[in-house]
């Protein structure tokens, strides 16, 4: 049998500095592969909560035009032209037309979503005296909303625009 050195042994017990940079570049190429696929999908998250929100949002403004056309609600701005004086009054609720409904209020929304590209509760509000192309609101009603971010797509169009 043949007898092994100490400096034999010694080169055997750890890893080579060629080793470790060889380790540590592969998990540097892995690690910056995974880091872009996480953020895109982190995007492709907020912009299907950014759809859900504003689908939500827009039925109950569109639930309320149906209710005060109808005349299920009770008096009306006239310049509010059916639509709910602010986001707030869908959650409040409003009272109910009629004496049966004095007492009674209807709600459409249980809560105001979270705008997920602001993480806020603030969204960008269009009234239907406002101009189409407007990011501003004139405070008379709600027609619309909006995210108020200033991020774009990967299609190029505008978050707000949607």
């Amino acid at each position: 049998m043949m007898a092994v050195s100490r400096s034999m042994l010694s080169r055997r017990k750890g890893m080579t500095l060629i080793e470790l940079i060889v380790a540590f570049t592969i998990l540097l190429l892995i690690s910056s592969m995974a880091v872009p696929l996480a953020r895109s999908r982190v995007r492709k998250i907020k912009e299907h909560d950014l759809r859900a929100a504003l689908a939500d949002i827009r039925t109950a403004i569109d639930k309320y035009k149906d209710a005060a056309d109808s005349n299920k609600l009770g008096p009306q701005k006239q310049d509010g032209y059916g639509y709910p004086e602010s986001l707030e009054a869908l959650v409040n609720g409003v009272k109910a037309a009629g004496a049966a409904g004095a007492d009674t209020k209807i709600k459409f929304l249980r809560r105001i979503p979270k705008d997920p590209m602001t993480n806020t509760y603030e969204w960008g509000l269009r009234s239907m005296q406002d101009d189409p192309g407007s990011n501003g609101w004139g405070g008379q009603n709600v027609f619309d909303v909006h995210t108020k971010s200033d991020l774009k797509a990967p299609d190029g169009t505008a978050y707000a625009d949607w």
